[in-house]
């Protein structure tokens, strides 16, 4: 609810357009220094967004589009795919609701207001921040408060047809259909929006690991850790891992963080962010250990099987470490099998054409997470706005807006040393 303003005038909003987090003046940003009802003209120049690190000059004016004004947008530049006589055009399918998938529908009905648009996700489709799901313990966020919008609300607000809880099983590219667990939809244009995958290397597994790379899974492993403290093992010290290990140990728990590498966050040992985190961590519950190799994690009974399991890690010195969770943060990889199954083209995730975002096949597009551009990943939230901005004017005949590959600014909110770091390099193609 909205807080009255002293003066009569109304809050406002402000959209990032760099990644799309909203600064509304009612709430502020406490955990930035701003409290509620700050007003955006006194924000001190060198604020910086909470989601992606870029500046106040990166915000502009934002008032959330009704669908009566996404229409009155979309007249002048409508468009209708093409039908087969007697039958509904096919419109654009979309394969993903997370935020890539959510930003690109924003995109297309700003557009256009007519053309069809149907969501495909295998879960609710729950608008949410996805960066908030590092930060929640810290900033005594509740989980009900991480969705945004719901599903059913966002697609009601744009016009479309959401398959929720649907899975996308392979692609007709000849035919042009997708076949879901739900039917086979037919499609002008198909968008697979459906990131990235947790990587999960031997010798850890499903059934022994935490993985959290949506809010599904977040949701899950705050039910099984939320009430007490527990010990928890965290194997990757990237991004993602010293984000989270900051996050539990703030929420109580104790946290061993493991990495190959020698420091956290040694993608951005140039900038010494390993070290600033690790000092910063001195007061925190969090023991990290460097270049160890986990070669083995099994479960252990508890004399109280009320409780569940624990698990017993294995490193290649020879040490055990057992847990009552434990969470792999060990990267990000593509999925691979819808892909396959349309014969796109293939490096290390879904290749695209910059100047489209199409892949090698016609009517076959990607974006966010699981695509590369010449042999590139840039899988932060910056990338996805640009890129769904490229790919409405594709899909909506409007002028090209070729989307550039380029370094990244990256906030890292480990909040006890929040960093932001700049230059941030791509993912290199791999063998």
């Amino acid at each position: 609810m909205r807080l009255p303003d002293p003066h009569g005038a109304h809050w406002q909003q402000y959209l990032c357009d760099a990644c799309g987090y909203i600064y509304d003046e009612a709430l502020g940003d406490p955990d930035g220094g701003l409290p509620p009802g700050t007003r955006y003209a006194d924000i001190p120049d060198d604020w910086v967004c909470p989601l992606c690190g870029v500046t106040k000059a990166d915000f502009t004016l934002y008032q959330a589009p009704c669908l009566d004004t996404l229409k009155a947008q979309a007249r002048a530049t409508a468009w209708t795919p093409p039908a087969a006589p007697g039958r509904a055009a096919p419109g654009v399918v979309i394969v993903g609701a997370g935020r890539a998938g959510w930003t690109l529908a924003e995109a297309l009905r700003t557009r256009d207001a007519q053309v069809p648009i149907t969501l495909v996700t295998a879960c609710t489709g729950d608008v949410y921040d996805k960066p908030l799901l590092s930060v929640a313990l810290a900033r005594r966020i509740a989980l009900a408060a991480l969705v945004k919008e719901t599903g059913a609300a966002a697609a009601r607000r744009l016009n479309l047809q959401l398959w929720a809880h649907t899975h996308a099983i392979g692609i007709h590219a000849p035919g042009r259909q997708l076949r879901t667990t739900r039917g086979t939809l037919a499609y002008a244009q198909l968008v697979l929006a459906h990131g990235a995958e947790a990587a999960l290397p031997a010798p850890l597994s499903a059934s022994t690991c935490w993985r959290i790379n949506h809010l599904d899974a977040y949701q899950r492993l705050r039910a099984a850790i939320d009430g007490r403290s527990q010990a928890l093992v965290v194997i990757g010290a990237g991004l993602i891992g010293a984000e989270l290990a900051n996050d539990l140990a703030l929420g109580g728990h104790r946290v061993t963080l493991l990495d190959t590498q020698a420091t956290p966050l040694a993608r951005w040992q140039d900038q010494g962010a390993g070290a600033q985190v690790l000092a910063a961590w001195q007061a925190l519950p969090i023991r990290f250990l460097g270049n160890t190799q986990v070669t083995q994690v099994t479960q252990v009974l508890r004399q109280d099987t009320a409780q569940g399991p624990r698990y017993r890690v294995r490193t290649a010195c020879g040490q055990d470490l057992e847990a009552d969770q434990v969470i792999a943060a060990t990267g990000l990889q593509a999925p691979s099998r819808l892909a396959e199954s349309a014969g796109l083209a293939w490096d290390q995730g879904i290749a695209v054409d910059a100047q489209t975002l199409q892949t090698s096949q016609a009517g076959i597009y990607a974006l966010g997470d699981c695509i590369t551009v010449a042999g590139q990943a840039s899988r932060f939230i910056e990338p996805i706005t640009r890129q769904a901005q490229t790919l409405a004017a594709a899909l909506c005949g409007g002028d090209p807006l070729p989307y550039q590959n380029r370094p990244a600014v990256v906030r890292v909110k480990t909040t006890s040393c929040p960093l932001t770091l700049h230059g941030v390099p791509l993912e290199p193609c791999r063998p």
